[in-house]
């Protein structure tokens, strides 16, 4: 039997980082809002918890000062170090110090209760419709579906979006997916420097590989098209590291993996809904290029909240709101990815630039055919002029085109 829930001004799907910050702008604003997790709080999220200075700066003001049971041993990371197949390495440290390392099962649960929203845990959303002057939304609790009523809809539920998949059915099978899995292993020798996040440009190793210290043990993750075996992949980079690295670990307590695409950033191909249908986060496809999405998703998150708000104090449609405002997140997240942005700016948080002139002129150019060697590994997915298009329309326009945004 169905059961109806209520009505609500926002209905937020998800209780992540994404929907804290949304959440937040809108209640304080006064709306009546409800998130739906589909888990029971606080609940496992997949994430390395290696934050921005950014995102950091977001949750402190927004927020307040993060507690210590929300971060993981080390608390913090002073930056990112890259390796090269050539064995050199460039250590980076982050812009404005060192940053926490999220324990995301907590940091998360933190911030959606600190946001003052209604959650309705256990809750997973299944479908929606749009009656004309309201969204109809269905979902299940166990056994049971329920119904709620709500003007407006937010998908901050990740990259498999259900919300996305509602209004966007086929969306999920026009784009390139790739798993990413870490496994965690206690140490036996580790000269890694524990103060970094540290990332290999490796075409041999996966499209994505890193490795940094959490609570005793050191992660070991990568990434590879959905189809490979992780314990293949892993493998070879355990290996690697004990070679190359002298890394010594003992075998896998536990490991953990999901699916992931982070090709709409580069290519500025985002997705940000219909109607009064908002998609934020991940789900929209917004991914740095430090492997870092937190402080993405907050600013989008809050950007999406800040969207209705304005819309209902103006009056205007949602949409139209929403894109104009997210185009300052759009160009800030896919300029990471902008190769001219790149080489005459400095869009990251660590600067690269000036950690690779303390090299030695033959050593920047062994690092740059490197990382020209392992870009090659994305060939397949064609993206390499789609991002040069891009890029000479942000030279041209000064911004993004918002005609390839769903």
């Amino acid at each position: 039997m169905n059961r109806v829930k209520g009505k609500y001004d926002v209905l937020i799907v998800g209780a992540s980082l994404a929907a804290s910050a949304c959440a937040k702008r809108m209640v304080d604003a006064g709306l009546d809002v409800v998130a739906l997790e589909r888990n029971i709080l606080p609940r496992h999220k997949v994430c390395s918890g290696i934050l921005s200075p950014r995102g950091h700066r977001f949750l402190i003001e927004n927020f307040g000062p993060l507690p210590r049971e929300v971060l993981h041993e080390p608390t913090s990371c002073r930056g990112v170090t890259f390796h090269f197949p050539s064995m050199i390495s460039i250590p980076m440290d982050f812009e404005g110090g060192p940053t926490p390392h999220l324990h995301r099962k907590f940091s998360d649960y933190w911030a959606i209760k600190s946001s003052g929203v209604e959650i309705h845990e256990g809750t997973s959303f299944t479908g929606l419709e749009d009656d004309g002057k309201m969204l109809n939304v269905t979902a299940k609790q166990g056994d049971k579906e329920v119904q709620y009523k709500t003007h407006f809809v937010i998908g901050a539920d990740g990259p498999r979006s259900r919300v996305r998949h509602s209004i966007y059915g086929d969306y999920n099978k026009s784009i390139p997916w790739f798993m990413v899995g870490q496994k965690f292993q206690r140490i036996i020798e580790c000269p890694l420097d524990d103060d970094y996040f540290h990332f290999w440009f490796h075409p041999e190793l996966g499209h994505y590989t890193w490795s940094h210290a959490r609570n005793r043990r050191q992660i070991l993750g990568v990434g590879f098209p959905v189809g490979g075996n992780l314990h293949t992949y892993h493998a070879r980079v355990e290996k690697y590291l004990r070679d190359k690295h002298g890394v010594k670990l003992e075998p896998a307590e536990e490991m953990e993996g999901c699916s992931h695409n982070f090709g709409p950033s580069l290519i500025n191909s985002y997705v940000f809904g219909k109607g009064n249908v908002l998609i934020t986060g991940q789900a929209a496809g917004f991914f740095n290029m430090l492997a870092e999405g937190m402080s993405c998703a907050l600013h989008s998150g809050a950007i999406a909240g800040e969207a209705v708000v304005e819309a209902i104090h103006s009056n205007r449609p949602v949409q139209e709101v929403y894109r104009r405002q997210i185009a300052s997140e759009v160009k800030r997240c896919t300029d990471q990815w902008n190769p001219f942005r790149i080489i005459f700016g400095n869009p990251h948080e660590a600067d690269f630039k000036a950690s690779l002139r303390k090299l030695s002129k033959k050593e920047q150019l062994i690092v740059i055919r490197d990382i020209v060697r392992f870009l090659k590994i994305y060939a397949p997915y064609k993206w390499g002029r789609q991002i040069l298009a891009q890029s000479f329309m942000r030279i041209i326009r000064g911004e993004y085109p918002s005609s390839r945004w769903l």
